[in-house]
Parts: C-alpha cells; sequence; structure tokens
C-alpha cells in the first residue's frame, strides 16, 4: 500500500508553474488545516503526556527518537528545555539517526537499520521509568521501531508519531499519534506539513509536561535559567510584573537569589533568606502557588 506521505498532492500538480505568492498561498493554505486535524486527536496526544509527567515524577526521562527531520524536531525540542524550564540535560533527550553529523548534513541510509535503533537504546540504559517517543511520519523507519522495541522490552512507555495508518501487529507501542495530513505539496517531502505538525505535537507534550512539573508559575517562565543577556533581562521582567517592584529593585532581588526567579519571588513574598527560600520551594515540590497564593 503506498503511503499517504508519499502520494501525488492534486492540489499542486501545477506547482513548477506557479507565481511565488501562488507558492505560498497554497502552501499556507494547506499548512492551516493542521491545527483542525490535530484538534480531532487531543486525546491519545492528552495520554502521552499523562505518561511523560509519570516518568518525571519517578525519576524517568524522555526521549526523541527521529530521522532526518523528524530526529532535527526532536533535538530541537529537547535542547529548549535546559535554557526554558532549568532542567538537566538528561531528563529530555533527542536522538536522531546518524548521530550529531546527521543535524546538519544528510547521513543516507542512517534510518534503514533496525538494529542500531536497538543499540541507541542499549547505550542510553533504557529503564522502565523512562518514555521513549519514535517520530517517524511514514511510520516504517526500522531505526525508530528498532529504538521503540527495545525500549519496551525494558519495560518503558512507548509512543509512535507517524502520520500514515500505521497498520502493525507488532506489541511494543503503548500509544500511536496517528493521523492523515494529505499528501505534501511537494510529494514525499515530509519536512513539510509533517513538519509542521511534529513540531506543533512536541511542543505540545514538553510544555504540558513541564507546566505540570511545576515549571511554570501563572503562565510566567519562572524556572529559566539565566545564560545570557536576554534571559537576565526576562527574568527581571517577571519578577517585576508578579511582585509589582522596580526593574531596579528586581535586578537586586534576582542578584540577592543567585539568579532564581523562584526563589527571588519567595524571598520577596515571605521575607526569608536564600536559603530558607530555595527549602520552602523543595518542600512544595517547586510549586509556587501553593507558596505565594
Amino acid at each position: 500500500m503506498t503511503k499517504i506521505t508519499e502520494t501525488n498532492n492534486p492540489l499542486s500538480n501545477s506547482l513548477d508553474n506557479m507565481s511565488v505568492l501562488e507558492i505560498v498561498e497554497l502552501m499556507n493554505k494547506q499548512d492551516a488545516e493542521i491545527p483542525k486535524i490535530i484538534n480531532k486527536n487531543l486525546k491519545v496526544i492528552k495520554t502521552v503526556i499523562d505518561n511523560v509527567i509519570k516518568a518525571f515524577e519517578n525519576k524517568g526521562r524522555l526521549f526523541y527518537v527521529g530521522c532526518g527531520t523528524s530526529g532535527r524536531l526532536g533535538v530541537l525540542d529537547s535542547s529548549e528545555c535546559p535554557p526554558t524550564f532549568k532542567t538537566d540535560p538528561s531528563l529530555v533527550q533527542g536522538i536522531i539517526a546518524g548521530g550529531y553529523k546527521a543535524l546538519h548534513t544528510s547521513v543516507e541510509g542512517a534510518e534503514d537499520s533496525f538494529l542500531d535503533g536497538e543499540n541507541i537504546i542499549k547505550e542510553k540504559k533504557i529503564k522502565s521509568f523512562d518514555c521513549i517517543i519514535g517520530i517517524s511520519a511514514s511510520g516504517t523507519a526500522p531505526y525508530v521501531l528498532g529504538a521503540l522495541s527495545k525500549s519496551y522490552m525494558h519495560g518503558a512507555y512507548t509512543c509512535l508519531i507517524t502520520f500514515n495508518k500505521f497498520d502493525s501487529e507488532d506489541s511494543f507501542i503503548n500509544d500511536i499519534i496517528s493521523f492523515n495530513l494529505g499528501p505534501e505539496i511537494i510529494s514525499g517531502s515530509t519536512r513539510m506539513k509533517s513538519g509542521t505538525a511534529t513540531k506543533m505535537i512536541l511542543n505540545m507534550i514538553s510544555t504540558a509536561s513541564m507546566v505540570k512539573s511545576n515549571k511554570v508559575y501563572k503562565n510566567y517562565m519562572v524556572d529559566l535559567k539565566v545564560t545570557n543577556k536576554k534571559l537576565k533581562s526576562r527574568a527581571i521582567n517577571i519578577i517585576s510584573d508578579i511582585t509589582k517592584l522596580s526593574i531596579k529593585e528586581s535586578s537586586d532581588l534576582l542578584k540577592e537569589a543567585r539568579n532564581d526567579v523562584k526563589a527571588a519571588l519567595v524571598i520577596n513574598h515571605s521575607d526569608i533568606s536564600y536559603e530558607a527560600a530555595c527549602k520552602l520551594i523543595k518542600l512544595n515540590k517547586g510549586r509556587l502557588r501553593d507558596i505565594l497564593n
């Protein structure tokens, strides 16, 4: 059976004869359908997120495994977690077939080895409390399936994200996020609609999981890692916005709290030392609402 992602899109049959404006209008129209399709599949995405949250609560990790564009998007999402939520880099990891080189250069054939997918899971020492999310637009990448199979054998939670009908008698996938986006505008170019949908889904998974792991207060990025001028300015503005202190006062408070936004907010609210603030935050498992409200 021909994969949906490999079929011809009749709406773009004259793509090479279209004007630039016509091309971008068609692309935008096709992309606009993606949120509507995802909206019909939110329940299974919610189930996946629940399992990720459970893994984090039990000191488990989240791994994205993919090839090509799918792998790069997994690495992208995972790499944003430490600066945004001040997580340890080991908590959310992206694995791409072909390794680091494949991030910027196509590594032909890297996705074709089921054994390599199994081996990377061995290297990562996957445990039963970890989550492994495989990303394969076609749903057939041997590397991804190998990784999922080996992870399942270790008792880990497994999920596959694909944009083709996934018919499999294999029992090594706990949940499947699978829906039909229709053919790509350029036949087989899954960096397009499939890539956009993947990014949206990964955003949901990592963001909702981090929110429920007490990495956010209201809608503020209170666990951000201050590593540059932009993030320091953001941290100061967050403190000022929440406490209504001046920028100067907020800057001094952040310094007192050793660049820890959560600690700064607790110091201001409870009039305690940095050390006491850290203990209080830990006692409340990082949930600021239980301290500030």
